[in-house]
C-alpha cells in the first residue's frame, strides 16, 4: 500500500514538474514570436494577438486620480509611437516580425512618461 501510494507520489511530481519546463521551454510569455504569428493565421497584428495572448490587451482600470491616463497599452512600431491599441488593425501581419508587452513600469523605463496602461511594441521584418 505505502509502496504504491510512494509510486503515485513520484508519478504526480514527474508530472508537475514536465509541465513546468515545458512552458517555461516555450518562452517569455510577454513576447510574441514570428513563429506564432505565422502560425496563428490572423490577417492583422491585432487579429494575432486576439487569438495567440489575448493578455496584452487587458483593461489596467483607472490609473490616475488626476486627470486621466489610457488603461489600454500604446502601440509602437520599430521604437516610433504609432498610437492606441486599435491601430493594430492597420497593420498586416505578415510584416511583423514580433510583439512584445511592456508592463507600465517597464514602458516608463524604456519609453518614458506617459504610458501607464503599458506599451505594445511591434517589429517588423526587415
Amino acid at each position: 500500500m505505502i509502496r504504491t501510494l510512494r509510486m503515485a507520489l513520484l508519478t504526480c511530481a514527474v508530472a508537475a514538474c514536465t509541465h513546468a519546463s515545458q512552458s517555461v521551454a516555450s518562452g517569455d510569455q510577454n513576447v510574441i514570436t514570428e513563429q506564432e504569428i505565422d502560425a496563428s493565421g490572423g490577417a492583422s497584428a491585432l487579429d494575432v494577438i486576439e487569438k495567440v495572448r489575448r493578455n496584452f490587451l487587458s483593461n489596467r482600470g483607472k490609473t490616475t486620480l488626476i486627470g486621466s491616463s489610457p488603461s489600454l497599452p500604446s502601440v509602437f512600431v520599430d521604437g516610433v509611437h504609432f498610437g492606441e491599441v486599435g491601430s493594430l488593425r492597420n497593420i498586416s501581419a505578415r510584416q511583423v516580425s514580433s510583439m512584445r508587452l511592456y508592463r507600465a513600469w517597464e514602458a516608463q523605463q524604456k519609453f518614458g512618461n506617459g504610458y501607464v496602461g503599458g506599451v505594445i511594441e511591434v517589429t517588423t521584418r526587415k
